[in-house]
């Protein structure tokens, strides 16, 4: 007589097989053996997977899809008298709601479209079960397996994209990183132009200014045929310096440059290669005055045993002129002095006789020797 209805849950009443009415959740009287539980309603929301189902694309190729429902019934009444079973009623009608949506599809499509089949499911599955007293709230595709075969072409198609992507990427990168190389070395190859440009233009200009220096230097020296003579004979085994010199060519000034240079050094005018020596009064000759070829003339070294013999008299003469100065300073003579130093039993040298002062370099007679030549 008494009948608990829980919250989210409705009974169905029927008095003499007919309907009555419909508990909500609370305490309800019965009348015994007239009113009956027909059965229970949830309210709650409700979760339904169903089992992959095999669909056909456009392009003739079989997927099979995951489907998930969710749903809540609205009417107690229209889900218990309208349809016998509405669970099942929901799956056959995903089922062939979803061939007809996927059959338009082709495999990329199906793939790349869940969204619009979830809303088309969802549509068509809301409006077919209103009448039932359910409504569809969402509609989700768990799983869209196409065939192995598929997959694996699919795999294939995905890799072969990738590497193309990949070798895409590659050459552009190369690209920019010839760009930027090339670029690099074009504005290095300028630099280094301008910098050798600079670097020409003042090398040409310090060269300019040492060849004005020298020619100004040579013009004010006012240098004689003599000393260029010379100058060319240093520069002749300069010439000849080389591996891979075979061949020395002597050229026609050699003979002329030997002979000033023989003349310069004491040589005997008139021999073959050496010019004739010019008079005093010859202007227009080499250029050299009397003054210094006499110079020239005297610069001849002196034999070495004359030199020793000179310098061993002269030895003698500062000796003399030290004790001459000694004897006319006025200091007296100690004997003492000098017996200490001398060894025991030896006497002493009589004093020398006063001499006369002569000059340092001269000889007895007061006379500077004669130079030697």
């Amino acid at each position: 007589m008494v009948q608990i209805v829980p919250q989210a849950t409705a009974l169905i009443i029927e008095r003499l097989g007919r309907y009555e009415k419909t508990f909500e959740p609370g305490l309800h009287w019965l009348i015994p053996f007239i009113d009956k539980v027909r059965a229970g309603v949830d309210l709650r929301e409700q979760v339904v997977s169903f089992p992959p189902q095999p669909v056909i694309t456009s392009d003739n190729l079989v997927v099979s899809i995951d489907t998930v429902i969710y749903f809540q019934v609205t009417e107690p009444k229209s889900a218990v008298y309208e349809i016998a079973n509405y669970i099942s009623g929901i799956e056959q009608l995903t089922v062939t709601t979803l061939r007809n949506v996927v059959g338009s599809m082709d495999l990329e499509q199906t793939l790349t479209s869940r969204d619009q089949i979830n809303g088309q499911l969802r549509g068509v599955l809301d409006e077919a079960t209103g009448r039932w007293g359910v409504r569809v709230n969402r509609v989700e595709l768990k799983s869209i397996d196409p065939p192995a075969s598929v997959q694996g072409a699919m795999e294939q198609q995905m890799r072969a994209e990738r590497d193309r992507r990949a070798t895409i990427l590659t050459a552009e990168g190369v690209k920019q990183s010839a760009i930027l190389t090339a670029e690099g070395e074009k504005q290095s190859q300028i630099l280094k132009a301008e910098g050798d440009a600079q670097a020409a233009i003042l090398t040409a200009e310090g060269e300019a200014r040492a060849i004005l220096q020298v020619f100004g230097a040579i013009h004010e020296g006012n240098p004689d045929p003599k000393l260029l003579a010379y100058q060319y004979l240093q520069m002749l085994p300069e010439i000849a310096n080389g591996s891979s010199s075979k061949l020395w060519v002597v050229p026609t000034e050699f003979t002329a440059a030997l002979g000033s240079i023989a003349k310069g050094f004491g040589g005997t005018p008139g021999t073959p290669g050496i010019p004739a020596e010019p008079s005093d009064d010859d202007d227009s000759g080499s250029g050299v005055s009397a003054a210094v070829r006499a110079a020239l003339g005297k610069s001849g070294l002196q034999d070495p045993g004359e030199a020793l013999a000179e310098a061993r008299r002269q030895a003698q003469a500062a000796t003399a002129d030290a004790t001459s100065s000694g004897t006319r300073s006025g200091a007296p003579f100690e004997r003492g002095v000098e017996r200490g130093q001398r060894p025991a039993g030896e006497q002493p040298p009589a004093p020398p006789a006063p001499t006369q002062p002569r000059t340092l370099g001269t000889d007895d007679e007061g006379t500077p020797p004669p130079p030697q030549q």
